[in-house]
Parts: structure tokens; C-alpha cells; sequence
């Protein structure tokens, strides 16, 4: 068996940056970013020392950049101590205090905006009204809420008084929240009585009670609740905190607690394709650095930016680039209750254009899915304001990337294209928009000070042009510290023996070009073998988003006795599910597409079309279920956070 991935996705076009772009770029040119990265390897420590003093505000220096001692249980800066709080808020309080730091939009259209002056107010009212709830440095909190101001409040309340969060998705059932808060060891959760989605209330505070019905949650002291919808919601004194009492007489200043830089900031839970979820440990300075100059290199972040990151606060991306990033760069940001598609698929582009939106920052899920409810709708608004567009949370297939550039982006706006993990805290290969051409489809280059290279089963480099397994060879701040509880885990899932545990695991097929540019081919665990061919799904998925009938695609594998994998296909189109004569047609067209595209070898076996793909209300695609559809599984995985499980229904019928 071949032990590289085959790479058989090929694509020529090149979209350098304009001159003027490059004139105003943070790092201007392809000779600044290679000045940058030879400065990493020539000094490593000395790189990501520098970059520490520079960014960030220390209440007691580091003497030490990198301990390595105990690998690959790194410790970055762990002498130095700081807060986070502090370099988000009070560092703009001299010089910015009046900048609106949050421009909040609510699900009916309703605007709040917050300065810096004001957010440092509530936050430290809040950290006051947790602290005289006996909250103390070190303690958990879970977080539980809507996207709202209050979200990110209340990360950074708990950031000020040296608390460790860790936020559950809005969309995440009572049992993962039990789970969550079981593993965490928490002593508090702040919730909401619910959220509003699509002009829809969902219920928050009753999941939370039920939660904590179920068991095992005897370390839970104190509930806040606030209230979003003013829906009756059960309260039970003493447990139960209105937050607006919580906060009530506090004070607006709040001293912040000077915490050594490995101190956990939060605990983020991310399913693994199989057992308990993981909480990814991340330490407070290392952390930071990246969210902070990631903002200036990937972002290009200028004073007069207004950016918009379209994640929840329950997924990394909402961590690093809403609750800390921009907040750390004294920037204006939006921020979202709603969806996408509500009142209509006419969302995003109304509050881009209501709201100067200069650096638009979504998920290659969303992007397709406005393609399929109005390709042309962009050009009914003003999106003049845009500078530069941002697509994050897995690949971007060529023609939504090329559709997002053209359409969107007017072709003036480079599209930085960014793969980074739960794990890794922040982007690691991203182009810098003023330095780096662009390949649509291909994240292009690692940051610098990131070593990222492309290796074999055995851990050995791959040539350029051939797929493999993708790792980082060097530690870096931002990275993962532990999994929480289960250093064990940590050491099994990221730095495994097959590769002496001397490179972190990213658990991503890739592969690299002639010019050195990255191509994430999707999950190891979505690497096919098919005849001893190892196909990346997403260049599949590509292929099929590729032909003008279809709007989104999923491809995954079954068995099959002769080939050892078969291609099965869950496919969406542009226009009505077909089904009878008409499916049979379109999915014989689909395969001889993916035949010319690929080659015959990747012609999927199997093809079925749905309304949809089964997704997470955030918009992740649930591929296990599909893979348990494809091999005719009955689905027992929990589906609580699926936003339309009527579809697996469509999706369990082969076309015949």
C-alpha cells in the first residue's frame, strides 16, 4: 500500500495581490515574508521573543522564551505573568476609550454598539459579581450562552479574575453539557434563558437544568442566567443568579489577577471522530501572541478596519478572532445573533453594507449555501467597503472560492485562506495577503515561525507534487498544552510514537506543489483507499462542486469487497432534489464528471441527493453520520445538534 496520499487536484490560476494592496500591507511583498521566516529559522526563540515583548503587555517579564525540558509538554514564556483581560481592555483605555470595540446586530436587526471604555465597565462588574460569588483563580466556569456582548463578557470577566472557561456551543445538547462541565470539574455555568436563531427562540436555561438533573455535576455552585428572551425559565435560590443582580452595586473596576503566562485561559471540547470529547487546553501568553498577530499579518488589521469573524463563540474561531484577537488590537468588530438566512439569504450582504464591513472573515459551508439560495444576490448591495475576505473551518472547493472573489470581493479583495485546528489556537498556513499570491483552493504558506512540512507514515518528507501526512515539526505559542485531565491522550493523539513523537500530528492529509503550496486534502480519517489508490475526499468533493448542477457535495467511504473502498457521494443541487429517471441521469453525469476531472478511479459508486447535508446549527458538516448512512448503519450516534435531522431520511436511498 502506498504510504502518500495521492494528490490529483490540479489548478493553475494565480491572483498576486494588487500593487496598491501590497503599498499598505502590514507585510508588504514576497521579500518581507521570506525576511520574516529566515529571521525564524536563524533564531527561533529569539523570533517568538521579540514578537512577545512587542505585542503584548507584561505585568512581569519572561527570562525564559521556550522550555522544551519536559516535551512535548512545552512551556512558552513561563516566567512572565499577565493577564488577558488587561492586554484586551485596559490598554486602550488611554489612548482608544471611546472606539466602539463591538457593533452587536440581534437576530431581529437590532444594532447595540459597546466603546472600550464601556466593555471594560461591564466586564469588570461582572468579574467583581463572580468574584463575590466565592469564584476564585483556577476554578472552571462553563459558558453557555448566545452569541451576544454578554459571551464576551463573560470570557473576559473570567480571564480578569485568572478563572478558566470553557464554552459549549448554544446548539450542543444536556448531555454534552453534562459531559462538559463533569470532565471540567466546573463550579459554575453562565447561561441564558435562550437565544434567538432565525426569528426562532431556543430554549438555553431548561438544557442546562436538565444537565445538571442527569448527575455527576456536584461541583456546581452557582448558575447565572441571563435574560435574553424574558421567557419564564425555573429558578432555584441559591443556586440560581439573575445576572443583572449579579452585576448590581459591583463596582467598575476590577483588579486584574497577574497570572504566570502557562496558566489555562480556557478549555475548549472538541469531538473526536470516536470517544469522549477532548478538552483542548490552551495557555493564556502564547495564546494570545498568536490571536493578537495573526490580526496584524493574516488580517492586515489596519486602525480603521471594521472586521467581521461570522463564527460562534462556541468554536475556536469565535475565541480567537471575536473574544480575544480583536479585541487585543483595539479593534471595531461585528458580531451576530442570527443566520445567514434570515429574514433572508440577503443577510450577510445587507449588514456588510449597513455596516462598513472592511474584512469579512466566514466558513466555506456558509459561502455554498449562499450560493445555492442567490449567486447573483451580492450585486443587489453595496460591498464597496470590503478589502479583504477571510474562509475558515475546513478546504474551500476552487469554484466557491473563485464565486467569493468575483462576486463578493468585486476581484479587488485577496481571500486568505486559513487552516488552523482547535488545537493549534490560530492560523498556521494562511497567505499574507500583501506578500503571497493566491491559488484558489490552496492555503498557500505557513506563517513565519511556523515549520509545517508534509511526511510519509513513517515520518519521513515527502517530494513536492506527492500527498502525505500534514505536521509541524517545531513547537509554537499558541499551540494545545494538554488535553485536559488526560496529559496521556495528549501525548497518544498529537505526538504519536510512530513518529518518535517528534512532530505535532494535524491529523490532515496534504500535499504540496511545485511552488511549495499547501493543499489540505481533508481528515487522514477521510482518506479513502480505493484499489490502493488513497484519495483525499475534499479533492472529490471539489471535483463534484465543480459542475454547474451542484451546490454542495460530502463524500465519504464504504466497504467494498473487490475495491476495498467504494466513493459514496451525498450530493446537493442548485435546483430541486431529483429523483426517479431524473436522479439516475444526473448521478451518471455526476460520475463521468468526477472521471474527467479526477479519473476513473474517483467515480463515485454511490450518489445521493438530499435537501441538504446534515449539519450542526454552526454549520459543521456531520460526517460520521454520513459515513454510518453510507455503509447502511442504523444512525445511534446523538443528533440533538443536527439543524434539520429530517435529512437523513433523504440521504439513506441510493440512486438506482
Amino acid at each position: 500500500m502506498s504510504s502518500t496520499i495521492e494528490s490529483v487536484m490540479r489548478e493553475n490560476r494565480v491572483f498576486p495581490p494588487s500593487a496598491a494592496f501590497v503599498a499598505q500591507a502590514n507585510v508588504s511583498g514576497p521579500e518581507a515574508y521570506r525576511a520574516l521566516c529566515a529571521e525564524a529559522e536563524q533564531d527561533f526563540e529569539g523570533f517568538w521573543g521579540r514578537r512577545a515583548k512587542e505585542q503584548l503587555l507584561w505585568h512581569k517579564p519572561f527570562t525564559q522564551v521556550l522550555d522544551e525540558s519536559k516535551a512535548p509538554f512545552f512551556r512558552w514564556f513561563h516566567d512572565g505573568e499577565l493577564n488577558a483581560s488587561f492586554n484586551c481592555l485596559d490598554r486602550h483605555l488611554q489612548s482608544q476609550p471611546n472606539k466602539v470595540a463591538i457593533i452587536f446586530e440581534a437576530d431581529d436587526g437590532t444594532v447595540t454598539r459597546v466603546t472600550y471604555r464601556e466593555l471594560h465597565q461591564r466586564v469588570c462588574q461582572f468579574a467583581n459579581g463572580l468574584r463575590a460569588q466565592g469564584i476564585a483563580f483556577g476554578d472552571r466556569i462553563v459558558i453557555y450562552l448566545p452569541m451576544s456582548i454578554e459571551a464576551v463578557v463573560a470570557m473576559q470577566a473570567c480571564a480578569r479574575i485568572g478563572a478558566t472557561h470553557s464554552v459549549v456551543f448554544g446548539g450542543f445538547s444536556a448531555k454534552s453539557l453534562q459531559e462538559r462541565i463533569i470532565d471540567a470539574g466546573a463550579v459554575a455555568v453562565i447561561t441564558a434563558d435562550g437565544q434567538m436563531r432565525g426569528g426562532k427562540e431556543v430554549p438555553l436555561k431548561p438544557a442546562v437544568d436538565e444537565a445538571l438533573a442527569l448527575g455527576g455535576c456536584d461541583t456546581i455552585r452557582t448558575v447565572v442566567v441571563y435574560r435574553r428572551t424574558g421567557s419564564p425559565v425555573a429558578f432555584q435560590a441559591p443556586r440560581d443568579v439573575d445576572w443583572q443582580a449579579l452585576v448590581s452595586g459591583q463596582p467598575d473596576s476590577c483588579e486584574p489577577a497577574w497570572v504566570p503566562a502557562e496558566h489555562p485561559l480556557f478549555i475548549l471540547y472538541t469531538s473526536g471522530s470516536t470517544g469522549k470529547p477532548k478538552g483542548v487546553q490552551h495557555a493564556t501568553a502564547g495564546y494570545l501572541l498568536h490571536a493578537r498577530l495573526t490580526m496584524e499579518w493574516t488580517f492586515d488589521y489596519k486602525a480603521t478596519d471594521v472586521f467581521w469573524c461570522t463564527a460562534d463563540v462556541g468554536w475556536v474561531t469565535g475565541h480567537t478572532y471575536i473574544a480575544y484577537g480583536p479585541l487585543a488590537m483595539g479593534a471595531t468588530q461585528i458580531m451576530f445573533e442570527g443566520v445567514p438566512t434570515y429574514p433572508d439569504a440577503g443577510r450577510f450582504w445587507k449588514m456588510i453594507e449597513a455596516h462598513k464591513v472592511t474584512i469579512f472573515y466566514t466558513a466555506p459551508t456558509a459561502i455554498r449555501s449562499l450560493i445555492k439560495l442567490g449567486a447573483d444576490l451580492p450585486s443587489k448591495y453595496d460591498l464597496g467597503s470590503l478589502r479583504l475576505l477571510g474562509s475558515v473551518g475546513e478546504p474551500i472547493n476552487p469554484e466557491a472560492w473563485m464565486w467569493y472573489y468575483n462576486t463578493v470581493g468585486g476581484a479587488r479583495c485577496p481571500i486568505v485562506d486559513t487552516w488552523w485546528q482547535t488545537e493549534t489556537g490560530g492560523h498556521m498556513i494562511t497567505p499574507l495577503p500583501g506578500a503571497v499570491e493566491l491559488k484558489p483552493g490552496s492555503c498557500t504558506l505557513p506563517l513565519p515561525g511556523i515549520m509545517a512540512a508534509i511526511v510519509d507514515e513513517t515520518g519521513q518528507p515527502v517530494e513536492l507534487g506527492k500527498g502525505g501526512i500534514l505536521v509541524i515539526t517545531r513547537p509554537w505559542p499558541s499551540m494545545i498544552r494538554n488535553i485536559w485531565g488526560d496529559p496521556e491522550r495528549y501525548q497518544r493523539s498529537y505526538f504519536p510514537e510512530d513518529f518518535q513523537g517528534r512532530y505535532y500530528l494535524a491529523g490532515d492529509g496534504a500535499s504540496r506543489d511545485l511552488d511549495g503550496y499547501f493543499w489540505i486534502m481533508g481528515r487522514i480519517d477521510d482518506v479513502l483507499n480505493v484499489s490502493g489508490h488513497r484519495l483525499g475526499t475534499m479533492e472529490i468533493e471539489s471535483a463534484l462542486v465543480g459542475n454547474p448542477l451542484v451546490a454542495e457535495a460530502a463524500v465519504v467511504g464504504k466497504p467494498h469487497e473487490i475495491k476495498g473502498e467504494a466513493v459514496v457521494a451525498f450530493v446537493v443541487l442548485k435546483g430541486p432534489r431529483p429523483e426517479g429517471a431524473d436522479a439516475l441521469r444526473i448521478a451518471t453525469e455526476l460520475r463521468n464528471w468526477v472521471g474527467q476531472e479526477i479519473g476513473p478511479i474517483a467515480k463515485p459508486d454511490d450518489v445521493r441527493f438530499g435537501d441538504n447535508l446534515p449539519k450542526t446549527r454552526s454549520g459543521k458538516i456531520m460526517r460520521r453520520l454520513l459515513r454510518s448512512l453510507a455503509k447502511g448503519e442504523e444512525i445511534t450516534q446523538d443528533v440533538s445538534t443536527l439543524e434539520n435531522p429530517g435529512i437523513l431520511a433523504q440521504l439513506k436511498d441510493s440512486v438506482k
